[in-house]
């Protein structure tokens, strides 16, 4: 069975609709988007876009009613298969997380893709990998950030994503190897200077930190955050013992 091709009205409706969401205006976009689901229930996207308005409003036993219904109606959809897996993660159905993993890789394999496909489904994996850090499941993170990267090797930001959240598992070194990676491919990524800065300061490698914080303030002196660092770094060469804190 098909769905039910909408009305002219009701196209343009969608379309105004969209633009809402893809703006973030929430309390424009649901309303109109529940009474088109109403009238067009086969219509997986307007129930992939319910279930992140619902997600955002951490309502999330509705949001994974609504992206549930949007793989049951297209199961290659891997825009709702990778909030389905964020917001399962979110609820602990963690089995159900695996699950819907498991069948979207082969659905979502770059071989073959073109570069703006790649380009979203690597975001697309880079926003999961964020979910997971917001609550603190680093190792599934790091999984995503790589999954995203190897789609697309070449997004720096995710590739600094990465190396935070390899921090923060406990991975300095490994963080250390991919921002020296960003930084190698475009020395003027200064976001990637200072978290590299940040992590030589978590080992103790002061001078080192130091050295990457002032070179990416010489660059750009408006960058408060390696202004702030540097602040630090003094108080601690004041007191030594506040290195080891």
């Amino acid at each position: 069975m098909h769905a039910e091709r909408m009305t002219r009205e009701d196209r343009e409706a969608y379309g105004l609709v969209r633009e809402r969401f893809e703006r973030g205006d929430l309390g424009g976009a649901r309303a109109p988007l529940e009474a088109l689901a109403r009238r067009y229930p086969r219509y997986a996207d307007l129930h992939y876009m319910i279930g992140i308005l619902h997600e955002r409003e951490h309502e999330l036993d509705a949001a994974a009613d609504s992206l549930e219904r949007a793989l049951e109606l297209n199961p290659s959809y891997a825009e709702a298969a990778l909030a389905l897996i964020s917001v399962c993660e979110q609820l602990g159905r963690h089995e159900r997380s695996r699950e819907i993993g498991a069948r979207l890789q082969p659905a979502v394999a770059s071989e073959g893709l073109d570069a703006t496909t790649r380009g979203k489904l690597a975001n697309l994996h880079a926003a999961l990998g964020d979910a997971y850090r917001e609550v603190g499941d680093l190792r599934e993170a790091v999984e995503a950030y790589r999954k995203a990267l190897d789609r697309c090797p070449g997004y720096h930001d995710i590739r600094q994503r990465l190396a935070v959240a390899l921090r923060e598992a406990g991975l300095p070194a490994r963080a250390i190897a991919e921002l020296q990676r960003v930084l190698r491919a475009n020395p003027d990524y200064l976001d990637a200077q200072v978290q590299l800065g940040v992590t030589y300061y978590t080992l103790g490698r002061a001078v080192e930190a130091r050295a990457e914080w002032s070179a990416a303030l010489e660059r750009d002196p408006s960058r408060e955050d390696a202004r702030m660092y540097l602040r630090l770094l003094g108080a601690a060469a004041a007191d030594p013992d506040e290195l080891d804190g």
